[in-house]
């Protein structure tokens, strides 16, 4: 039985929770490898409407185990606040399991992330502000405090005072801010130490004799291949790797073991905070995507930036992710447009390229060449199989798929757990 990976093939907010979901029924567990609650799932089941920041979407579904691996930052009182959510719907959240080697954020992470961004000034990322990237960079200067230190309070106290001793120093006299208190800090993390003890665990361990047997795994990430800290938009990406190469390091699974590679893609483009657009949409068809298509952060609520198609990305994105499948969300949010624009090169100084510029200056300057393809304005959202679409919206989903290098298996149609046609199985 085979080992997935599900990510991002733009800048995120693809509706990777909406494909994790279609899965989790026959999937024994869902692992979340990166990033931290900066990323954000919408999941629609019946009528209820589950906004997950943290949590993998397998939580949802009862057969499946949610996994936080090793390659992700916890912040534990997110962590707990979003399990108690869960709880009080309903949600048995039991099964969850999480990473010992898992990085956490702290108060002082976030701090340091959100007195950095307003800093910078106009030359400010566009972080979330939560504390994400403070904690990576603790994990790579090798002062980070993991999940399994809240259970030697002696280890704790040590790691904290030894992170703090710098950061205090940076607070103080180039931020003008008062030291943070090891104590306090410590205080703070042991509190959470006895909640969270029994979803502690060896989960490489697990994960490996779980492929081993023959179980199915899925591995979700964060945000999107744009946003790669290696391949993304650099420096306007996230603090981690969501790229299919990711899932290896961030769950402790060698890439023999992974079988197929699924990449979300909107049947349009969107990202969220600072950095280049090339297809990013000024007018009216910019705030009527947004709007048609509910364009607003999950995690930050901040306005999403909108525009068409960008086939460039999508190429980019199954050449470093070595994607064997695509899953198109949002395609009923294009319904009522005569035209559709899709972006199928860049111009730049004069010259046109089918491929992402590696360089960031040309990025920067990138115009996008469209081409045009009809429109559709019947319903889709009652869609079941492919031939139930307008001949133009199967035309724009076989264009799309022969622009991006890999075969369109499914297809969302409506934000409902069942709005999704479903062209080849995944597993």
């Amino acid at each position: 039985m085979p080992a997935l990976v599900l990510l991002g093939a733009q800048w995120g907010d693809e509706g990777k929770g909406k494909a994790t979901d279609l899965l989790g029924g026959s999937v024994d567990y869902v692992v979340r490898y990166q990033g931290g609650n900066n990323a954000g799932h919408t999941v629609v089941v019946g009528d209820q409407k589950y906004a997950l920041h943290l949590l993998p979407s397998g939580i949802l579904s009862p057969g499946c185990t949610p996994v936080i691996g090793n390659g992700v930052v916890v912040d534990p009182s997110v962590l707990l606040s979003e399990l108690s959510g869960l709880q009080e719907r309903g949600v048995d959240t039991s099964k969850l399991l999480v990473s010992g080697n898992a990085h956490l954020i702290t108060s002082y992470h976030a701090t340091l992330d959100k007195t950095t961004e307003r800093f910078l000034g106009k030359r400010r990322i566009g972080t979330t502000g939560r504390g994400i990237g403070p904690s990576y960079a603790d994990k790579i200067n090798r002062v980070g405090i993991r999940v399994q230190d809240l259970f030697d309070e002696s280890i704790l106290m040590q790691k904290i005072e030894a992170a703090l001793d710098f950061k205090n120093q940076v607070l103080a006299k180039l931020y003008n801010r008062r030291a943070i208190s090891a104590q306090q800090v410590a205080d703070e993390l042991l509190g959470y130490a006895e909640q969270l003890k029994g979803y502690v665990a060896d989960t490489t361990l697990i994960l490996n004799d779980a492929i081993d047997d023959g179980k199915v795994v899925l591995f979700e990430g964060g945000q999107g291949t744009l946003l790669d800290v290696d391949h993304g938009t650099y420096p306007f990406v996230t603090s981690s790797n969501p790229t299919a190469g990711g899932a290896c390091t961030g769950a402790g699974v060698g890439p023999t073991k992974i079988s197929r590679v699924i990449g979300i893609l909107k049947a349009y483009t969107t990202r969220v905070g600072a950095g280049p657009f090339p297809t990013e949409l000024f007018d009216d068809d910019g705030e009527a995507l947004r709007r048609i298509g509910g364009e607003f952060g999950v995690t930050t609520g901040r306005n999403r930036r909108c525009g068409w198609f960008d086939a460039v990305i999508a190429r980019y994105a199954t050449r470093v992710n070595g994607l064997t499948d695509f899953f198109l969300t949002k395609l009923d949010v294009l319904t009522g447009w005569e035209q559709i624009p899709v972006c199928v090169a860049y111009e730049i100084e004069g010259e046109r390229t089918t491929e992402l510029p590696y360089n960031q200056s040309d990025f920067h300057h990138a115009k996008p060449v469209y081409e045009y393809l009809p429109g559709w304005s019947e319903d889709i959202t009652k869609a079941k199989t492919f031939a139930d679409l307008p001949k133009n919206a199967q035309a724009y989903v076989k264009a799309l798929e022969e622009m991006s290098g890999a075969p369109i298996s499914a297809i969302g149609v409506g934000p409902g757990r069942d709005e999704t046609i479903e062209i080849n199985s995944f597993l």
